[in-house]
């Protein structure tokens, strides 16, 4: 079904020091991706794979910098970066906490995990038993330290 997300507008779940803009859940696309924006401050995103989803980031501001496999790519506004499922990849920011992407999920559902952060954030719960719950739920693995 047809859909318009007016600028800024979506869900906003927010854990520790994260802000996550979920623009297009899952619901919307019956499931084919979802879309979301890291809203600034952004927090670095050590190695890690989805076992699930395939992801493309797509950078609106500032300079990134992406790893994938054995690869890094320093990315700049307009450029993207995709980091199929199952290959271990990272993500960090040129300057500390700036910048701003979109990132796609494919297939969606991937919002099942910051929910689950955000509502440990709401009851208090926030640490690392739950993110290893909300991993471990959403086929996540944290590969090193």
């Amino acid at each position: 079904m047809p859909f318009a997300v007016p600028a800024d507008e979506g869900e906003r779940l927010v854990f520790g020091d994260v802000t996550i803009l979920l623009r297009v859940p899952a619901e919307a696309t019956g499931g084919a991706f979802s879309l979301f924006e890291e809203v600034p401050p952004l927090v670095d995103t050590p190695l890690h794979v989805h076992e699930h989803e395939d992801e493309l980031f797509y950078v609106l501001e500032g300079e990134h910098v992406f790893r994938v496999g054995d690869e890094e790519h320093r990315v700049g506004p307009g450029g993207m970066v995709f980091a199929p499922r199952g290959v271990p990849h990272a993500q960090r920011r040129a300057r500390p906490g700036e910048g701003r992407q979109l990132v796609l999920m494919s297939p969606g559902g991937f919002e099942r995990f910051f929910r689950s952060l955000a509502d440990a954030h709401t009851n208090g719960t926030l640490g690392p038993e739950a993110y290893e719950r909300a991993s471990r739920e959403s086929g996540i693995t944290w590969v090193g330290g």
